[in-house]
């Protein structure tokens, strides 16, 4: 059996782990999600079925999310979710592990690289490399990494908004923002729940994202009746919510990702700032698909901004691309620990 297929790459995410095996593509998209059973301390459910269970569990269940913030939370757990995606993947390997590329936020310290490294290996990998999101997400976008002129990328994920600036295969500079899906879902649910009286869960708020999310007010508005428990009562309750509603709502997320941005073009070479000017900026990831960001983000910094083909799958499309020529990017963009 050759070793040469032999490789898994893996966009680790906050929210979602995407799965990429070289000639097949992507493999797998499972929710980063795990489900314990409290008193022997058992994995019940992993990926979808997991999340399927999120608000519904018994008390001797507890249903979470082992990575946050883009990094391992809980070593243990994202061991075995690891494994999981590994044995779902690996029939065609037979007995050999599998070598693996790990996408990782920018701003990951040196011990949360080493978890992750060491995550890996006690899942079943032969070896591990990480490497860092945003030069993945440039990867996957299509950007010419290696030319000498500035690209620059904005890669909007669950935990961490990544933005760098990219130029001769390295980053020149970046920041990793605490603020993207999840804070986007945390401050709809919050809204609802202070100006409609209305508590309802994670998964309903990410669906009203989804279906009428928008980066600033529109003059023509849509809207999704939801349900949720009345604060008052204590009985079901649906509501109508406004799409200019959850602009209002997760104005100070987006307001904290601008900030990361301007800081990064505000540390941005002359010369590479007169080729961000002249391609524009790149978003890439889910939270690209907010409606209107791109425009937020042209009228917020007096940069272009555009979105990448399919921002969804960028980072895991990078990872594959890098664990298909390994050997050309060991030495440049990658750690092994």
């Amino acid at each position: 059996m050759s070793f040469i297929n032999n490789k898994l790459a893996i966009d680790l995410g906050t929210c979602n782990c995407l799965v990429f095996t070289p000639k097949k593509g992507v493999v797998l998209n499972e929710p980063s999600v795990v489900a314990v059973s409290k008193p022997e301390n058992k994995i019940l459910a992993v990926g979808s079925e997991a999340k399927a269970m999120i608000g519904r569990t018994p008390d001797n269940i507890v249903v979470y999310r082992p990575l946050r913030d883009g990094v391992i939370a809980d070593y243990k757990v994202t061991e075995a979710m690891m494994r999981y995606f590994i044995k779902r993947t690996k029939s065609k390997f037979g007995f050999i592990k599998p070598e693996m590329v790990i996408s990782i936020p920018v701003g990951a310290s040196s011990t949360e690289r080493r978890a992750v490294i060491e995550a890996a290996k006690a899942a079943g990998a032969r070896s591990a490399y990480v490497a860092k999101e945003p030069i993945l997400a440039a990867i996957g976008a299509g950007i010419p990494i290696n030319s000498c002129e500035g690209n620059m990328i904005i890669d909007i994920g669950g935990g961490t908004s990544e933005v760098a600036v990219v130029s001769l295969g390295g980053i020149v500079t970046a920041t990793s923002v605490r603020a993207a899906g999840d804070k986007f879902d945390e401050k709809i649910a919050e809204y609802i729940k202070k100006n409609h009286n209305l508590a309802i869960g994670s998964q309903s708020a990410e669906e009203i994202k989804i279906r009428i999310g928008q980066a600033f007010p529109q003059k023509k508005e849509d809207f999704f009746e939801t349900r949720g428990r009345d604060l008052a009562t204590g009985l079901p309750r649906n509501i109508k919510i406004f799409s200019n509603e959850i602009a209002r709502a997760i104005s100070d997320v987006l307001e904290d990702i601008i900030i990361g941005v301007k800081q990064v073009l505000k540390n941005t070479p002359p010369e590479l700032s007169a080729d961000i000017m002249n391609k524009g900026m790149i978003l890439s990831g889910g939270g690209a698909l907010l409606r209107n960001l791109d425009q937020l983000f042209s009228k917020t910094t007096g940069v272009p901004c555009f979105i990448a083909k399919d921002p969804l799958r960028c980072v895991v499309k990078g990872t594959g691309i890098v664990v298909n020529n390994l050997d050309d990017y060991k030495r440049s963009i990658m750690t092994k620990k």
